[in-house]
C-alpha cells in the first residue's frame, strides 16, 4: 500500500507530502470514481421511468432521494470507506485479493476462495456492462436536444466503444494525465446543475430525513421494493474503491470521496429530484432535462468523456484481475503487455480487451437502450458486494480478532442491506439480469476447469516422472556424457525429474555440466517485501541444483532478472552459456484421470491456446528449447 506521511507543521503549499497527496487525490477521481460518478446519468431516472418505474409524485420523489442518500452514506461511506478498505492484502484490494487473504485463516478457505472466484467472475460481467451502459446513457442525451439524432445513438455509442478498446494497446499513461482534471470538471458541472435546481425547489432538501425512505416502503409495498433495484444503481462502483487501494492508498480515496464526490453526487441527485417536484414529465431523462439549453451540447460532450473515463477504469480493472488470476493459477497464461516502464500495474491483455469489446457491442445492439441495460447492471454488483461482506466478516473475526459481539452485528447489518439490494435486483433476472449471471457462470466454470485440469495433469506427470534420486546414481557412474554450459529446466511441480530433461537425455544422450531444476511459485500476497528471499537454491550433487523463485500475484514474473541475484553463488548463470528447456504437453482427452471427455477436451483447447511460456517468464527467445510430450487426461 502506498504510504502517506503526515503533513508537517509548515504551511508551505510546496510541502512534498501535501503535494503528493493532492496529486493522488486528483488521479483517484478519474480512476476510482469514474463509475459511481456517472451513475446520475441513469440511476435516478430508472426509479421513475421504465418498466418497473413508480409515479413521480412528491412523496415518491422524496422517498427515492432519501434512499439514495442513505445508501451512499451507509454502503459507500461506512461499509467501504471506513471498514472494507482496512481489509487489504499487503496493500492490494479487490475481491480476489480478499479471498486469498481469508483462505489462509480458516479451515474452510477452499470454499471461501471459490466464493471469491465467483465474485471475480461477476466483476468480468460488470466489465462488459459498465462501458455499454455508461456510453449509451451519455449519448442518449442527444434525444433531449432533438429526436432527429435518435437513429444515430447506437452507431455513435458503438463507434465510441470501438475507439475506446482500440486505444487500450497504447496504455493509460498519457490519457491518465487528463482523467483527473476532466473528472473534476464533471463533478463541478453536475454540482452546479444540482444547485440551480435546488434553489428553485428547496423543499427537496427534506429528503435528508430517513423517514421519507421508510414512508416510501410503507406506502408502496412490493412495488417500492422493486424500485430498490434501481436505487442500487447509485452505489455501483463501490467495489472499485476497494480494488484500487493498491494504486492510490486509502487516504486519497477517502479524502476525495468526502470532499468532492459525495457532495457532488448528492447535489445532482437532489437537483434531479427538485426538477421532478416542479415538472414530473422530466422523469424521461432528468439529468439532461435540468441542463439549460445553451449548455446541452457541452454537457453531452462532458458526459461522454466522463463515461469513457468510467469505462476505462473498469477495463483496466479487468486487466489487473486477469493478471492476478493467471498468477494464482485460475486461468491459462495469456499474453500480457506492460504499457509503462515505471508503473507495474499498467498492463494490457489483448484477449480480454477484444472479448470485452465484442460483449459491449453485443449488449448495445441487443438491449438497444440504457434503460434496458440497467436491468442487467445491478445483478452482478449486488452479488459481488454480498460476497465481499461475507469475506470481510471472516477477516474481522480471524485476522483482526474482533469479538463476535462486535463483528456479527456489524456484518449482519450490512448483509441485510446487501440482501435487500440483491433480492430487488434478482427480480430483474428475466428482464436482462440473466446476462451477468450467465456470463459469470461460464467464466467461473472455465476457471475451475483450468484449475482442475492443471491439478490432474500435475499429478499424472509426477507419477510418470523418474525420481531425481534415481537419476543421480547414473550420473555418478559416468554413464552420461556432460557438455559445457548451464541448462535450466522449468519444472511446474518442483519434485521429480522434468519430462523435458528426460526427453533431452533420451534423444540427445547428453546433459550440461550444470543443471538447474527451476520452479516458479506465486505467493498469495501481491508483492514480496524481501527481494533477497525471492530465490531459494538447493545443491543436489553431480552438478544438479533445485531452485525456486517466488513472485507476488501482482508482480511481473521476470525469471532472468530474479536469477541475476544468484551471481555470487556457485551456479554459473552466464546468459551466453545458459539454455532454458521447456516442456510443452499435448493434451489428449480421455476418462483415465477423472475428467469427463468433453471437459478434458475443453482443458486441452485451453492448453493449446495458452500464452507463450517464453514471453510470460521473460526468457531470452534465442536461449529457449521446447520439448513436447503427449499426455492423456
Amino acid at each position: 500500500m502506498a504510504e502517506f506521511p503526515h503533513a508537517s507543521s509548515s504551511s508551505s503549499s510546496t510541502d512534498p507530502p501535501k503535494r503528493r497527496l493532492l496529486l493522488l487525490c486528483v488521479a483517484s477521481l478519474g480512476i476510482v470514481y469514474g463509475d459511481i460518478g456517472t451513475s446520475p446519468l441513469y440511476a435516478f431516472r430508472e426509479c421513475f421511468y421504465g418498466e418497473h418505474a413508480i409515479a413521480p409524485h412528491p412523496a415518491n420523489v422524496l422517498g427515492v432521494l432519501s434512499l439514495i442518500l442513505w445508501s451512499l452514506l451507509l454502503v459507500i461511506s461506512v461499509k467501504y470507506l471506513i471498514l472494507i478498505l482496512r481489509a487489504d492484502n499487503r496493500g492490494e484490494g479487490g475481491i480476489l485479493a480478499l479471498a486469498t487473504l481469508v483462505s489462509d485463516v480458516t479451515r474452510r478457505g477452499r470454499y471461501l476462495l471459490l466464493l471469491g472466484l465467483f465474485g471475480a467472475a461477476l466483476l468480468y460481467a460488470d466489465g462488459m456492462i459498465t462501458p455499454a451502459i455508461s456510453v449509451l446513457s451519455a449519448v442518449e442525451g442527444l434525444h433531449v436536444a432533438t429526436p432527429v439524432f435518435d437513429p444515430a445513438v447506437l452507431p455513435i455509442a458503438i463507434g465510441i466503444l470501438v475507439g475506446l478498446f482500440l486505444f487500450q494497446s497504447r496504455g493509460t499513461t498519457g490519457v491518465g494525465k487528463v482523467f483527473g482534471p476532466v473528472t473534476i470538471l464533471w463533478f463541478v458541472a453536475i454540482s452546479a446543475l444540482g444547485i440551480h435546481q435546488i434553489l428553485r425547489a428547496p423543499a427537496v432538501l427534506a429528503a435528508v430525513n430517513p423517514m421519507h425512505g421508510i414512508d416510501f416502503f410503507l406506502r408502496n409495498g412490493g412495488r417500492g421494493f422493486v424500485v430498490l433495484g434501481a436505487v442500487f444503481l447509485a452505489v455501483t462502483g463501490g467495489e472499485a474503491l476497494y480494488a484500487d487501494i493498491g494504486h492510490f492508498g486509502t487516504a486519497p480515496i477517502r479524502l476525495t470521496w468526502f470532499v468532492v464526490v459525495l457532495p457532488a453526487l448528492m447535489l445532482n441527485y437532489f437537483g434531479q429530484g427538485a426538477l421532478l417536484l416542479r415538472n414530473p414529465a422530466g422523469a424521461i431523462n432528468p439529468f439532461f432535462r435540468m441542463t439549460p439549453g445553451w449548455a446541452l451540447f457541452p454537457m453531452l460532450l462532458l458526459a461522454t468523456a466522463a463515461a469513457v473515463i468510467a469505462s476505462q477504469a473498469i477495463i483496466s480493472g479487468a486487466f489487473s484481475l486477469t493478471m492476478q488470476a493467471i498468477q494464482l493459477g485460475y486461468i491459462p497464461r495469456l499474453k500480457v503487455k506492460y504499457t509503462s516502464a515505471r508503473v507495474i500495474g499498467q498492463i494490457y491483455v489483448p484477449v480480454v480487451n477484444w472479448a470485452l469489446m465484442l460483449c459491449c457491442i453485443g449488449l448495445v445492439l441487443g438491449f438497444q437502450t440504457s434503460s434496458r441495460l440497467a436491468a442487467a447492471y445491478g445483478v452482478a454488483i449486488t452479488t459481488t458486494m454480498l460476497i465481499t461482506t461475507i469475506l470481510f466478516y471472516i477477516v474481522a473475526r480471524r485476522r483482526w480478532r474482533w469479538p463476535v459481539s462486535v463483528a456479527l452485528p456489524v456484518a449482519a447489518f450490512f448483509i441485510t442491506i446487501d440482501l435487500a439490494f440483491f433480492c430487488a435486483n434478482m427480480l430483474k433476472v428475466a428482464h436482462g439480469g440473466w446476462f451477468p449471471l450467465l456470463a459469470s457462470g461460464v467464466i467461473l466454470f472455465l476457471m475451475l476447469t483450468w484449475r482442475k485440469g492443471r491439478k490432474v495433469l500435475g499429478g499424472h506427470l509426477s507419477n510418470i516422472c523418474l525420481p531425481i534420486d534415481a537419476l543421480l546414481p547414473e550420473l555418478e557412474r559416468g554413464n552420461v556424457r556432460r557438455v559445457p554450459g548451464t541448462a535450466i529446466y522449468m519444472s511446474g511441480k518442483g519434485t521429480g525429474t522434468p519430462l523435458a530433461l528426460l526427453h533431452n537425455l533420451k534423444h540427445n544422450k547428453v546433459l550440461h555440466e550444470q543443471v538447474v531444476l527451476l520452479t516458479v511459485r506465486t505467493a498469495e500476497i501481491p508483492y514480496l517485501s524481501n527481494i533477497k528471499d525471492r530465490v531459494a537454491l538447493e545443491k543436489m550433487g553431480e552438478g544438479f541444483w533445485r531452485a525456486q523463485i517466488h513472485f507476488g500475484f501482482m508482480e511481473k514474473p521476470d525469471v532472468p532478472v530474479a536469477l541475476a541475484s544468484l551471481k555470487q553463488s556457485e551456479v554459473c548463470l552466464d546468459p551466453l552459456r545458459t539454455t532454458y528447456f521447456i516442456g510443452r504437453e499435448t493434451i489428449l482427452a480421455t476418462r483415465k484421470l477423472g475428467l469427463s471427455p468433453w471437459r478434458g477436451s475443453l482443458f486441452a483447447w485451453m492448453t493449446r491456446n495458452a500464452g507463450d511460456v517464453t514471453s510470460y517468464f521473460c526468457l531470452p527467445p534465442d536461449g529457449v528449447v521446447e520439448l513436447g510430450a503427449r499426455v492423456e487426461v
